[in-house]
């Protein structure tokens, strides 16, 4: 997956290779900043005003001022693609942190915010959106505020550098029993044409495909059900999947070495994979050469 040229930053586009912080900077030392994954599909946006006003929720819930407007900074989301030409799918990462300084726990004093944004080629993986992924159950050890979107991050890399080292995609997160959400994605039961996941408190992250899919399942008649369920009632789910701006809408089948509806996706979940495409205007699909977690 390759970097596309131009960045944007808090003062101006530059090349990616022109892009410097110095080695005191507190989201490098700290974790002390937020951040955003943005959807591109066939060169255009997906969810992107959401995205934006999430980034505002979490910059505003750790005390950092976001360098733009909320219309400036869609706007130059915007030329950032156009510089870039870019009419593929894709993905846009972008970071916030509180700036540069020297190293002191408590905030700086007139220091500006560090901004940048990148794109990144990045194909659909609709092989695996079509035969399913496996997961694991993990303890879930992060800390109380997993509504902001923080860099702080590392609970979430060793819970998927561990489902990656099982032969799995995902690992499914659970505070004593109860499940929250995934390393990187927002999980759903489907029991008995009902959609169940975890309110949209502070201890998950509240996600913007999670957001639509609740929308959908309200036009699509589906009850949605925001309800916790325990780790226990995975393996008497008819259907268990996943939702994130890189995994879209995920069908989960195999948990911990059990198969889930037979190890096939389920008709719940391939109605909002299908309600999902609509909504964001896709029309071309691209898949990899495999299928991780499978096996």
């Amino acid at each position: 997956m390759s970097v596309k040229p131009f960045v944007l930053t808090e003062n101006d586009f530059c090349k990616n290779d022109e892009l410097t912080y110095p080695f005191e900077e507190r989201g490098l030392q700290f974790g002390d900043g937020v951040y955003e994954v943005i959807r591109i599909y066939e060169g255009h946006y997906y969810l992107l005003n959401e995205h934006v006003d999430r980034l505002y929720r979490s910059a505003d819930a750790i005390k950092i001022n976001v360098p733009f407007k909320k219309q400036q900074l869609i706007e130059q989301l915007h030329k950032l693609l156009e510089k870039n030409q870019v009419a593929e799918d894709a993905k846009v990462y972008l970071q916030l942190t509180r700036g540069s300084a020297a190293r002191d726990h408590t905030f700086p004093v007139g220091v500006d915010p560090n901004f940048y944004a990148y794109v990144q080629d990045f194909p659909r993986k609709r092989e695996w959106m079509d035969q399913g992924v496996s997961a694991i159950i993990h303890d879930d050890v992060r800390w109380d505020l997993c509504y902001i979107k923080s860099l702080n991050l590392l609970p979430n890399v060793l819970a998927k550098q561990t489902a990656m080292e099982e032969g799995s995609f995902e690992a499914i997160l659970h505070k004593n029993g109860t499940v929250t959400e995934c390393s990187s994605s927002n999980v759903y039961l489907v029991k008995n044409g009902h959609v169940y996941t975890h309110p949209a408190k502070e201890n998950i992250l509240h996600g913007c495909v999670r957001m639509r899919v609740e929308q959908f399942c309200k036009d699509l008649g589906i009850p949605f059900i925001e309800e916790a369920f325990q780790v226990e009632d995975i393996q008497l789910a008819d259907e268990i999947f996943l939702t994130s701006s890189t995994a879209e809408v995920m069908p989960i089948v195999k948990v911990d070495g059990k198969l889930i509806n037979g190890a096939k996706p389920g008709p719940i979940t391939q109605t909002l994979q299908q309600a999902y495409e609509q909504d964001a205007g896709i029309t071309v699909n691209s898949v990899p050469n495999s299928v991780p977690g499978t096996n």
